[in-house]
């Protein structure tokens, strides 16, 4: 296993489970961006036109994250953060809830529970919205998980399922001596020749202080048309997200104007957060495909990919380690064509 960010640790532990013997190598275990995360298992709001066939996967995945949560649990001795609050998408101005009916028909296209709200409805779900808040939909089945709480678990539940780490970067997957290898190294998979570039994201973590209220939903909002989401921890940490850019691996670009723009944003769909304490500007980079969809499969004989899960990978940890588990495994019968790694080979 190359790489040791929660989609590696989550197949090294599936495939320690079944009896094979693993090592993983990472010079930095959780520094990419399992870190950064936000944690959102959102199978309706996330899905977005030109993504179509991520729909399935993302489903699967969700219906599996209640007992993979607890079998994760069970398995480390540490508590993964799992909260099944509700995801709530608004809009502040009428352009923003005109976008979010627009998306409506692409999220009901999901099969799952959508419900739309007007603006008034929408803050009674979630008293701390603006009063400004236009409405938009309640999805009962989009949930979170604390991704570092996430990542800390699968290192310990790899380790006692019995894999072995090792503190080395790979530069060759030829020289791994191994009947399989995996590539799940995130963005570092583009320097194996895989199609992955960076996608930055800048996220904010604050606190809501002794006696402030956090919000009892996740928060996923449209404010003068740009997007933002607010993720509530049990422990009273909110997270604050959305910025993403292109600018190569840079991590000081833009930092200070995106922390504002969060900060102004989210205050203005929910003011209380104005009362909260900035505890950490983090910035990280999700791995991504040309066509915004995950690499997952065989590049050749030996080699697997598991990469380029763009802003989904924490949503897809469950279905992601069984599938690419069955594949070193050697089971191929479920074969996912839209994520084949090769699909941008040229043919002869």
């Amino acid at each position: 296993m190359i790489g040791a960010g929660s989609i590696g640790l989550a197949v090294a532990w599936r495939a320690a489970r079944r009896g094979a013997e693993v090592t993983v190598f990472d010079p930095d275990p959780g520094s990419g961006a399992s870190r950064v995360a936000a944690g959102m298992i959102a199978a309706v709001t996330e899905a977005e036109f030109g993504e179509e066939d991520m729909i399935p996967f993302m489903a699967e995945s969700a219906e599996a994250w209640p007992s993979f949560a607890a079998e994760l649990e069970e398995a480390s001795g540490i508590a993964v953060g799992h909260r099944d609050a509700p995801t709530l998408m608004v809009g502040l101005e009428d352009g923003d809830r005109a976008e979010i009916d627009r998306q409506s028909g692409l999220y009901r296209s999901t099969g799952r529970e959508v419900r739309a709200l007007p603006g008034r409805e929408s803050r009674k779900v979630e008293p701390l919205l603006s009063h400004r808040t236009r409405g938009g939909v309640l999805v009962p089945g989009d949930h979170a998980v604390d991704p570092r709480a996430v990542h800390e678990a699968l290192l310990a539940a790899a380790e006692r399922a019995g894999a072995a780490f090792r503190a080395e970067r790979v530069t060759d997957p030829a020289d791994v001596d191994a009947d399989r290898v995996v590539l799940a190294a995130g963005c570092g998979c583009a320097d194996f020749g895989l199609p992955i570039r960076p996608v930055r994201g800048a996220v904010l973590r604050l606190r809501a202080g002794t006696g402030r209220p956090a919000p009892r939903t996740v928060v996923r909002g449209r404010v003068a048309g740009h997007p933002l989401y607010i993720v509530s921890r049990d422990s009273g940490e909110v997270v604050v997200g959305s910025t993403s850019d292109e600018r190569g691996l840079d991590p000081t670009t833009g930092t200070a104007g995106a922390a504002h723009d969060l900060l102004r944003r989210s205050i203005d769909l929910v003011p209380e957060i104005a009362e909260y304490h900035l505890e950490e500007v983090s910035v990280g980079f999700r791995p991504t495909a040309p066509d915004n969809l995950p690499l997952l499969g065989h590049l050749d004989a030996r080699t697997i990919a598991a990469t380029g899960h763009y802003r989904h990978g924490i949503a897809l940890i469950p279905a992601t380690a069984a599938y690419v588990a069955d594949l070193v495994f050697g089971a191929d019968t479920a074969v996912r064509k839209a994520f084949d790694p090769l699909r941008f080979e040229e043919g002869p």
